[in-house]
């Protein structure tokens, strides 16, 4: 299996995803589980398939990943991130169907820090003229 599968990582926000994609009957396993027992979201769900649904892949190839950080969401969209980059890597045939998706594109949004001397990380405290 280790020969035949391909290796790519996917980021969103804090989450990192290693997914390895391999020929298959369309099965997709995240960290030991199936997709559809640890992603309760039927968005979530929606989202992590939508680069194989793309290219109709879906049925192809088996997805096996780890996912680590951030929320269900988050780590959708970075399984999606690393499918689609394996996916480029399996055959760069498919890299401007992808790209004009927007599937290939790291979505640097991070939450932003907390300031010191307010509540939050653009909150102020309140203000009393008198």
């Amino acid at each position: 299996m280790a020969s035949t599968s391909t290796y790519a990582t996917g980021k969103r926000k804090n989450a990192i995803a290693r997914v390895w994609v391999s020929p298959g009957s369309g099965t997709i396993t995240v960290n030991d589980t199936s997709a559809d027992e640890y992603f309760e979201r039927e968005t979530s769900r929606m989202v992590l398939r939508q680069s194989l649904e793309l290219i109709e892949v879906l049925d192809q190839y088996d997805v096996k990943a780890t996912v680590s950080g951030g929320g269900h969401s988050a780590q959708a969209e970075a399984m999606r991130h690393g499918i689609s980059r394996a996916l480029i890597a399996i055959d760069p045939e498919r890299r401007p169907a992808l790209k004009r998706a927007g599937f290939l594109t790291r979505d640097a949004r991070k939450k932003e820090r907390k300031k010191y001397g307010q509540p939050g990380a653009r909150k102020r405290f309140q203000y009393s003229k008198r």
